[in-house]
């Protein structure tokens, strides 16, 4: 952005925004999601780049008001400025592709090569009996475009593998892994490694879950699952334990919540070479630590 355009762009906010006070009584300047759609329309700019230009100024977009006694407005200027991978638009991709939204994550890569099914519908956000037989991945563009049409989202309908996620998420500041299988998911982690980004594993059966944040250099699938052709099942307990609608929900929340702690700056992220275990039969939950 030109300064001089900058500039202009921070005047028409200033002129735009009102102001009220917070459920804690404090008084703040902010815009409503009506304001954004109109200073991007006059603008030129994006509603994303009126967004953070907002927030530069000590504005807030309403809509994440809730979000700020958390992360900061710092922290939404980071989620605003970072693009996040997530392979995978089913069960647990579908939630994680809504919280980032709604958290205000300013681009998503989304990549899934599959339609909805009946057998989604016990789990899957976006899977309805309107969508059978549609892609994941447009299903979760409109729904992004509802919840936060700030958000940019690219969406690639293919399945992830070794040969293209290096390059579906080369602008990526961090990763997702939202897949049912580990193929695909040793081919993330090796492509997360030489993009020298952040992996937020995920796995889910029955009533429970487990979720890691894999750092590049310091893989963590071989000591978890044995290494990649080492003739494990490429679906096992999941296959075997089905998943329960409030499985996916549990885990996904978990994911979400570390991504965006990293993305915006904020401290508490799962410590490397560490997997965080739930299980909601049990009401436990506890870390192990991985050797690598």
């Amino acid at each position: 952005m030109h300064k001089d355009d900058s500039e202009l762009l921070k005047k028409a906010i200033l002129d735009s925004c009102s102001r009220k006070n917070n459920p804690a009584g404090t008084e703040y300047s902010y815009l409503s999601v009506e304001d954004i759609d109109r200073l991007a329309i006059s603008s030129g700019f994006s509603k994303r780049q009126v967004e953070i230009t907002a927030l530069q100024a000590e504005v807030v977009p309403d809509r994440y008001e809730r979000s700020l006694g958390t992360i900061g407005i710092k922290g939404q200027i980071r989620l605003l400025e970072s693009t996040a991978g997530v392979l995978g638009a089913g069960g647990l991709g579908g939630m994680v592709i809504e919280n980032l939204a709604r958290m205000g994550v300013g681009r998503l890569v989304i990549v899934d090569g599959d339609v909805f099914s009946d057998s989604n519908l016990n789990r899957q956000l976006m899977a309805t009996e309107m969508s059978l037989g549609k892609a994941k991945t447009e299903a979760a563009k409109e729904r992004v475009a509802a919840v936060n049409s700030a958000v940019e989202v690219t969406v690639h309908q293919c399945r992830g593998d070794a040969t293209n996620l290096p390059e579906l998420f080369a602008c990526c500041s961090i990763a997702v892994d939202c897949l049912d299988n580990l193929t695909s998911r040793y081919d993330l982690e090796e492509a997360c490694s030489k993009l020298d980004i952040p992996m937020v594993h995920g796995a889910i059966a029955g009533y429970l879950g487990q979720v890691a944040v894999i750092r590049p250099g310091k893989p963590l699938l071989a000591a978890i699952y044995g290494k990649k052709g080492d003739g494990q099942l490429d679906r096992g307990a999941e296959v075997q334990l089905g998943n329960p609608a409030a499985t996916p929900s549990m885990l996904a929340s978990w994911q979400s919540s570390e991504a965006i702690k990293f993305m915006a700056g904020v401290e508490g992220v799962l410590p490397s070479n560490t997997m965080l275990i739930i299980d909601m039969q049990s009401g436990d939950s506890y870390r192990v630590e991985v050797d690598s």
